[in-house]
């Protein structure tokens, strides 16, 4: 709630208030900023609450706010807004809500410019995907598109480099050479990893090389050791 104020990217019509909640600094927080901003505030009672909120568990507070902005590839491709060339990551049929919200935390905090979402068969952008993101669908560009298939050729054709994280790729992540380029991540479904066509089209398939007698670590996980390494190759590169 906080970042979605802070984020300014849609203001919210109404921000609503459980009646029982105790006092807070981030509560204290979101009503000065809401009051700052001029947002309407309401108290309504728990009961109530409970019947409008989208998520389990809700926590006492929701907005009600316009639907997140869509990108188009064309939008996601170019250069960030410090001029460093575009950081996307696609996923290719990731379906649990926890772990597209933990992804989408995780790439915002490497410095991703830009995720990609398939409009069929994937988790899609919900109250609940929100929660779990923790702010991060308010600071991130996000484009849905029809198939990934097509998505990965356009990236191809404009010198985006796409990189496929898959387990039993030869190649370890940490020796791959990104640096200056345009690059795409791209992340499979729990379980299946990535489909034989995105395998395909990918420009090149790196793993991350694991220690322990476990054969597979969770997608948000795995997202988030790539992004970030993806993040301390292009910084090393900046301070030579």
């Amino acid at each position: 709630m906080l970042e979605l104020l802070l984020a300014g990217a849609r203001r919210p019509r109404e921000i609503i208030f459980a009646g029982d909640l105790d006092s807070a600094p981030i509560l204290d927080d979101i009503i000065d900023l809401a009051d700052e901003l001029k947002v309407p505030l309401r108290e309504i009672s728990r009961s109530k609450f409970e019947s409008m909120a989208r998520t389990d568990a809700p926590q006492g507070v929701l907005a009600m706010a316009a639907p997140l902005r869509e990108y188009d590839l064309d939008e996601l491709m170019q250069p960030g807004a410090d001029g460093s060339p575009a950081f996307l990551v696609l996923l290719d049929g990731v379906t649990d809500p926890g772990n597209l919200g933990a992804l989408l935390r995780s790439a915002e905090c490497a410095g991703v410019t830009g995720v990609i979402l398939p409009r069929h068969r994937a988790a899609h952008i919900t109250p609940t995907v929100t929660k779990s993101a923790q702010g991060a669908v308010e600071r991130l560009r996000m484009a849905t598109v029809p198939g990934i298939p097509t998505a990965l050729r356009t990236l191809h054709d404009n010198g985006v480099w796409t990189v496929g994280l898959e387990a039993a790729a030869d190649q370890s992540l940490f020796g791959l050479e990104l640096a200056t380029e345009p690059v795409a991540l791209v992340l499979g479904a729990e379980g299946t990893g990535l489909s034989a066509l995105t395998r395909k089209l990918c420009d090149t398939l790196v793993s991350i090389p694991l220690r322990g007698r476990l054969n597979s670590l969770n997608v948000s996980v795995a997202g988030a050791l790539a992004c970030f390494e993806i993040t301390r190759r292009r910084e090393a590169a900046k301070a030579q």
